[in-house]
């Protein structure tokens, strides 16, 4: 089992995305994703997610929030992963290259338009809601098979 983090930061309308598109071998070769990365040992997610955008992107996020979490099964084919996801609208600083992809901020509005995982096109819009979900994101060879949902009132 794999705990990580991503994390949408949103300004002015727009949301900071990550092109996976400079390391070969990369699982998220093409795609766009938002940031984070691996617990480490002892982390938090909140912990993990502040860490990992410093590390990404140069960015000092505040406060990020907890919007839900997805269980992907075998989503690489070998481990189970659990993602913590967030949203952080107060940050400092200023983007740095990434190692992993070009850093591009990209309208709201528009993300359904990049190339995205399947179940990002599902889950994305729930990061808007004032609810908690819980969810399951079931995926084989890279193809979407299966999802399910629960939302919790805060």
């Amino acid at each position: 089992m794999i705990l990580g983090t991503l994390c949408y930061i949103r300004k002015n309308g727009k949301t900071l995305m990550l092109h996976r598109n400079k390391q070969k071998g990369d699982f998220h070769l093409g795609k766009y994703n938002g940031l984070g990365g691996k617990l480490e040992p002892g982390e938090s997610p909140e912990d993990c997610v502040i860490r990992e955008i410093k590390e990404e992107s140069g960015l000092n996020i505040q406060d990020p929030v907890l919007k839900g979490i997805i269980t992907f099964p075998k989503f690489d084919m070998v481990n189970d992963w659990y993602v913590f996801l967030f949203v952080a609208d107060n940050f400092t600083g200023e983007l740095i290259p990434s190692p992993e992809g070009e850093l591009k901020w990209v309208d709201t509005e528009r993300l359904q338009e990049l190339p995205l995982w399947e179940g990002d096109r599902i889950f994305l819009p729930w990061l808007q809601q004032d609810k908690f979900f819980s969810g399951k994101f079931c995926y084989e060879n890279k193809q979407l098979k299966d999802w399910k949902v629960n939302f919790y009132q805060s």
